[in-house]
């Protein structure tokens, strides 16, 4: 659980009587996989939350015995809700001062459970951006969080890699998105959601009409839906054998990506059978460094793309005529 999660669930259940884990789950934008763990955690924290089952029933935590939100601003309690934001992204749509404010009056109340330990917000620091990630440039975050608040039309030039030149849109945006590093602009374009990419908006004006987004849609829900349509077109699952020396090496390289498919050899004993995400067949130029300590079994295009990219890479060393 994120420190900024946590203190999400906790003001979840501070300020509510009772909550289903669905309720919980749809105001944080995750699964009710990812709630019921994260309950579990408060309990095993020893904080008193209970589950009572019925239709009157739900999760509660008994009054006065977690966070003291009598001392926090309006805005205090609105900037803590915004989970899985690390500083600096907080500083980048000009809530950090908010956040921290906030975060500093919670660690500053005393609790009867550890008045030993340390604040969580001094032990713990998040921060989601990917190893060797260069600076964006394009479009501030912070310069459009007034215009999307306000809940106004855009026209934007974005800069698509499919173009050759930045095409001029008029978009409807839900708001912003920060993953993997990276901030999107979620938005209907015609009545279809897209993300842009907000490196990519070239120039932005907000155009004097209200944006008119589809009904019982949210940006929780279409941020959700878009990344896993986008991850579904993408994604290609490599079949592999990796040998036994090189497995470590390939769970650092590629982390999520791979799942072994069981936790021993395999029954020749030569290696770990695994399976290895890619968005791309282009990225499968990620396997050659391992040479035939890695073994694609499938699908078809996947040997046949690596193949491709291995005689080529002969072909450029190969020796010279002159030689």
């Amino acid at each position: 659980m994120t420190p900024d999660r946590f203190f999400a669930l906790m003001l979840l259940l501070e300020s509510r009587d009772g909550a289903t884990t669905q309720e919980l789950a749809s105001a944080l934008g995750v699964s009710l996989r990812t709630v019921t763990r994260d309950l579990n955690w408060l309990r095993d924290a020893g904080l008193p939350v209970t589950a009572h089952r019925g239709r009157l029933g739900g999760v509660t935590m008994l009054p006065r015995t977690g966070l003291d939100l009598t001392r926090l601003t309006p805005d205090e309690r609105e900037h803590l809700s915004l989970i899985g934001l690390d500083d600096r992204q907080r500083a980048e749509i000009d809530t950090s001062d908010e956040s921290r404010r906030a975060l500093a009056k919670i660690a500053a109340t005393s609790s009867r459970r550890g008045r030993e330990l340390l604040p969580l917000t001094d032990v713990v620091h998040v921060d989601s951006r990917p190893w060797l990630h260069s600076r964006a440039s394009g479009t501030n975050p912070a310069a459009l969080i007034g215009t999307v608040r306000r809940g106004r039309r855009l026209r934007i030039g974005y800069d698509s890699p499919r173009e050759s030149y930045p095409r001029d849109l008029v978009v409807d945006p839900y708001g912003l998105v920060a993953k993997a590093g990276r901030w999107y602009l979620v938005a209907d374009c015609a009545r279809v959601p897209r993300m842009y990419r907000l490196e990519r908006i070239t120039t932005w004006e907000e155009v004097d009409q209200p944006r008119r987004t589809r009904e019982n849609q949210t940006l929780a829900t279409v941020a959700a839906a878009l990344v896993d349509q986008w991850a579904h077109d993408h994604a290609i699952e490599v079949s592999a054998t990796v040998s036994g020396p090189q497995i470590e090496r390939a769970r650092r390289i590629f982390g999520p990506r791979l799942a072994l498919v069981r936790d021993d050899t395999d029954e020749s004993g030569t290696g770990y059978r695994v399976t290895i995400r890619f968005l791309h067949l282009e990225d499968l130029r990620a396997l050659l460094p391992f040479g035939d300590a890695v073994t694609v079994h499938g699908p078809a295009e996947a040997r046949t793309h690596l193949r491709a990219l291995v005689i080529e890479l002969a072909r450029h060393y190969a020796p010279s005529p002159a030689s």
